[in-house]
C-alpha cells in the first residue's frame, strides 16, 4: 500500500521507490516556472463562494492524505499533478475565448475597488486622496481609460453605464476637467489623464454621452485648450509645462515630462483625429521643448522625470518612469501616423520603442525600475504604471505597425508573466504587482493588492486582443464623436475669481496666505521621486 501526504508548508512527500520524489517534484512544477514548488500548495478560506462570474475550478490543499491499495501509477500522478496544478493557472490566456473569459472576471475583480457607483459614492473617482484613500484623482481618469480599453477589445459592455457616469461626473464647472473640489492636487498631468480617457473614448466610438451633456471629442479639446493657452506657458527653462496648475500646490515649480508629454500626447491624437494641422505644430514644439531642456536623453533615450524652474532647469531628475516613456512613444506613433510615416517620427518611435522594451521589459516581462527593485518602495501610483505601459504599447502597433513585430511578442511575455502571480486571496485569483517574481507576493509582506495592480493586469490581458480590435478612428473614419474647438475656456489656472481687497481683507491676508501655501506643502503627495 502506498501513502502519499501533502503538506502545504513542509512539502513532506511519501512515494514507491518505483517514482522517485524528485521526479514527481518536477512534474509539479508547471512548465517554464519559476515558483517553488511549495508557492502551489495554499489552505484555501472556508467560504469559496464569490458573487460575479463563474469561478473555474480550484483545488488547494492545506493536508492531504491519498492512500493506494498498490504502488502510484503514472496515471495516478498525473491526477495528482493535474490537482496541484489548477490554483497556479486560473487565468488563461491561450485563445481569444479564455483572453475575454479571464479580462471579464479581472474587470469584475477590479470594480470592486471603485465605489463610486455605490450609495453615497462620488462617480469618477477611485477612495482617496490620501489619507481617506489611497487614491488621488487623476487615476480615476486613468481607471475610466482601461475599462473604455476593456469595452473596445472584448465587446463587453456592462461597465459602459458606470464609466460614462464617472466620465462626466468629473468634468468639472467648465467642463475642462478642472473640477474645484480637486485643486489642492491638480496637476496638468492629472486634468491630462482624464483628457486622454475623453480622446480614447472618442477613438474608439465609446457610446455618446446625451445631447445635453459635453462630448467625448470636445471634453479633450477642452483639456488641450486650457493647456495650451499662455497662462500655462512662462519663460522659465524656455518654455514648457509646469507640473502643478495653480500656484500654491507644492510642485509648481517643477517642469516635468509627464505634464508635457499628456500634452504631446493629446495634440498629436487631436492631429490625427481631426486633421488639423494646428495640434501637429503644438505636439512638435512640444517634443522640441522636452529634447532641448534634456528630458529626452540625446544619447540613450530614456526619458528624464523633471527639474526645477528656480535652477532654469539644469537639475534634471533622472528617475525614469516607465510611464513618462510609454506615452511620448504613443505620441510619437500618432505623429508618425498622421505625417503619414515621416523618417524623423519613424526614427523617433523605433528608438523609443528599443529603450522601452529594454529598460522596463527585462527577461520579457515590465519592471518599474526606479522602485521595483526594492519591495515596498513603490507608491499607489507607480503600483499602476504597468497597465498603461501595456494598453499605449499596443496601440502604438496599431498607429505604427512597423513596430508590431518587436513590441506584441513581448507583451505577451510580460502578461503570461502577471497572470501566473494571480493566485491570492480567498478566491485564489487576487493580483499583485511583481509579476518577475512568478509568485504571488503576500500582502503581509509588502501591501500591493491594490486597484493599481488589478488595472495593470486587466489592461495586460485585454490589450492581447489587439490584433483583432479595429486601430483608433478619426472624424473622416467613422468617428461619431462631436468637437468643439474653443471648448474649456482657454486661460484656467484653477484658482478662485478674487474680488478686490477690502481694508478689513488686507488685515489677514498675510496670514491665509501663509496657511493656504503651508497646507498644501504638508498635504500633497508628489507622484515624482526625488532623489
Amino acid at each position: 500500500m502506498a501513502v502519499a501526504i501533502f503538506f502545504a508548508l513542509s512539502l513532506s512527500l511519501s512515494f514507491p521507490t518505483s517514482l522517485s520524489s524528485l521526479s514527481f517534484l518536477s512534474l509539479l512544477r508547471p512548465q517554464n516556472s519559476r515558483r517553488p514548488i511549495h508557492s502551489f500548495l495554499h489552505p484555501i478560506a472556508a467560504d469559496q463562494s464569490s458573487p460575479g462570474p463563474a469561478r473555474k475550478t480550484k483545488i488547494s490543499v492545506s493536508a492531504m492524505i491519498v492512500v493506494f491499495p498498490r504502488p502510484l501509477s503514472s496515471l495516478a500522478c498525473l491526477l495528482l499533478l493535474g490537482a496541484a496544478e489548477v490554483q497556479s493557472a486560473y487565468y488563461k490566456i491561450d485563445t481569444p475565448d479564455n483572453i475575454r473569459e479571464s479580462a471579464r472576471t479581472l474587470a469584475y475583480d477590479m470594480m470592486l475597488f471603485y465605489v463610486g457607483n455605490k450609495t453615497g459614492g462620488i462617480p469618477g473617482v477611485l477612495p482617496g486622496p490620501p489619507p481617506a484613500g489611497n487614491y488621488y484623482w487623476w487615476e480615476g481618469g486613468a481607471m475610466m481609460a482601461t475599462y473604455i480599453d476593456y469595452w473596445h477589445l472584448t465587446g463587453d459592455s456592462s461597465y459602459n453605464k458606470v464609466i460614462m457616469e464617472g466620465m462626466l461626473h468629473q468634468v468639472g464647472e467648465k467642463e475642462n476637467y478642472m473640477p474645484a473640489n480637486h485643486t489642492a492636487s491638480l496637476g496638468n498631468d492629472d486634468q491630462g489623464f482624464w483628457g486622454m480617457s475623453a480622446m480614447l473614448a472618442a477613438e474608439n466610438k465609446f457610446p455618446n454621452p446625451p445631447d445635453d451633456k459635453p462630448q467625448w471629442l470636445a471634453l479633450a479639446q477642452a483639456v488641450w485648450n486650457t493647456m495650451v493657452d499662455p497662462s500655462r506657458h512662462d519663460k522659465t527653462c524656455n518654455g514648457g509645462l509646469r507640473w502643478q496648475i495653480p500656484f500654491a500646490n507644492a510642485g509648481y515649480n517643477y517642469k516635468n515630462a509627464i505634464a508635457n508629454g499628456c500634452f504631446f500626447n493629446i495634440g498629436a491624437r487631436l492631429a490625427r483625429y481631426t486633421h488639423n494641422g494646428t495640434y501637429a505644430d503644438w505636439a512638435e514644439k512640444t517634443w522640441d521643448w522636452l529634447w532641448g531642456v534634456g528630458f529626452i536623453d540625446h544619447e540613450n533615450w530614456r526619458i528624464y522625470d523633471g527639474a526645477h524652474v528656480d535652477s532654469n532647469c539644469t537639475d534634471i531628475n533622472k528617475a525614469t518612469f516607465s510611464y513618462n516613456s510609454a506615452i511620448l512613444l504613443q505620441g510619437a506613433a500618432y505623429m508618425y501616423n498622421f505625417t503619414n510615416g515621416e523618417e524623423k517620427w519613424a526614427d523617433r518611435v523605433g528608438k523609443l520603442t528599443e529603450r522601452i522594451l529594454a529598460d522596463f521589459f527585462p527577461d520579457g516581462i515590465a519592471f518599474e525600475v526606479p522602485c521595483e527593485v526594492r519591495e515596498g518602495a513603490c507608491s499607489p501610483d507607480m503600483l499602476s504604471f504597468k497597465g498603461y505601459v501595456h494598453r499605449w504599447l499596443s496601440v502604438v502597433t496599431q498607429v505604427a505597425p512597423f513596430t508590431r513585430d518587436k513590441i506584441l511578442p513581448v507583451l505577451r511575455t510580460s502578461t503570461e508573466a502577471a497572470v501566473k502571480q494571480c493566485t491570492g486571496g480567498a478566491t485564489g485569483r487576487v493580483c499583485g504587482f511583481y509579476w518577475s517574481k512568478g509568485a504571488f507576493v503576500d500582502p503581509a509582506v509588502d501591501k500591493t493588492t491594490g486597484a493599481g495592480e488589478a488595472m495593470n493586469v486587466l489592461a495586460a490581458v485585454s490589450s492581447l486582443l489587439i490584433d483583432e480590435a479595429k486601430g483608433p478612428v478619426t472624424n473622416s473614419t467613422g468617428g461619431i464623436s462631436r468637437g468643439n474647438p474653443n471648448a474649456g475656456g482657454g486661460r484656467d489656472n484653477g484658482q478662485k475669481e478674487l474680488r478686490p481687497l477690502t481694508v478689513g481683507d488686507r488685515a489677514g491676508a498675510g496670514l491665509v496666505t501663509f496657511l493656504i501655501l503651508g497646507g498644501a506643502v504638508g498635504t500633497f503627495v508628489w507622484m515624482s521621486v526625488f532623489e
